[in-house]
């Protein structure tokens, strides 16, 4: 029996223990608790980590490599998507300008159509006051007519009948200015060449003293309104004067005869 005073520090105590399978008797060594751990199984562990670690490294990499190579891929959608915005942009806007022509073309239609309703109102509007004026100033040119007859034909002889003649006279002029502030204006014709636009020839004479076609005399005197005819002048148109016929050539021709 080995005494304790020449065991060891670090000596564990053994135990026997007998093998099941075999019998033999086995010596068991119990580990001291303050025993260091052995390096052997430090260096597998430390073994483990690193594979651990490397495999886990392995599994990042990969990871960043999926990341990157699916960024392209990404980057392209996205492209896509912005091209078929851009293009839906692109047709809206020319639907919108398309709109824009068309409410401006029917807008200068209206503008159009509105200004040649303006003109022609207007145009309307001046016929009717020119139409109503001249139906008003015709009906005064008869006064105006029977002024000129009573001047023509009345002589007065007395002072009375001077200061009479004097007084309708001034009315008559009264008349007369009042006529030419509206526009109204007196036809000349004698000495011109007949026109049936103006004049109304009631009587033709033969005469040597005017040409062929001429006005002789105005009979009724005619009148303008501006540019238009307010009343046409009835007047006396010279005609070819007669050959005159000699008594030798009236001999002669009933000695022919």
């Amino acid at each position: 029996m080995i005494e304790e005073e020449n065991q060891p520090e670090n000596f564990s105590p053994q135990t026997e223990y007998a093998d099941s399978a075999t019998g033999d008797v086995k010596l068991s060594v119990e580990p001291d608790s303050q025993a260091q751990v052995d390096p052997s199984s430090q260096t597998y562990a430390t073994s483990a980590e690193v594979w651990s670690a490397q495999a886990s490294g392995e599994n990042v990499s990969t990871t960043a490599a999926e990341a990157t190579s699916a960024a392209p891929v990404n980057d392209s959608a996205a492209t896509e998507g912005l091209m078929r915005e851009l293009e839906t942009l692109r047709a809206q806007l020319e639907e919108r300008a398309n709109q824009c022509d068309s409410l401006k073309n029917q807008y200068m239609r209206i503008a159009a159509d509105f200004e040649n309703f303006r003109r022609r109102t207007l145009k309307e509007k001046e016929d009717l006051e020119v139409q109503v004026k001249c139906a008003t100033i015709s009906e005064l040119l008869s006064v105006v007519d029977n002024f000129e007859r009573a001047r023509s034909h009345l002589k007065p002889q007395t002072d009375g009948e001077m200061t009479i003649h004097k007084s309708y006279q001034s009315v008559y002029k009264q008349l007369v200015d009042s006529l030419k502030r509206l526009g109204v204006s007196p036809m000349r014709p004698e000495g011109k060449e007949f026109d049936p636009n103006l004049h109304e020839a009631v009587m033709r004479q033969p005469t040597e003293e005017y040409p062929e076609g001429a006005v002789m005399e105005e009979l009724v005197r005619g009148y303008f309104l501006g540019d238009r005819v307010l009343r046409h002048a009835m007047v006396k148109v010279a005609a070819a004067a007669e050959p005159v016929v000699t008594s030798d050539e009236s001999n002669s021709g009933t000695t022919e005869t």
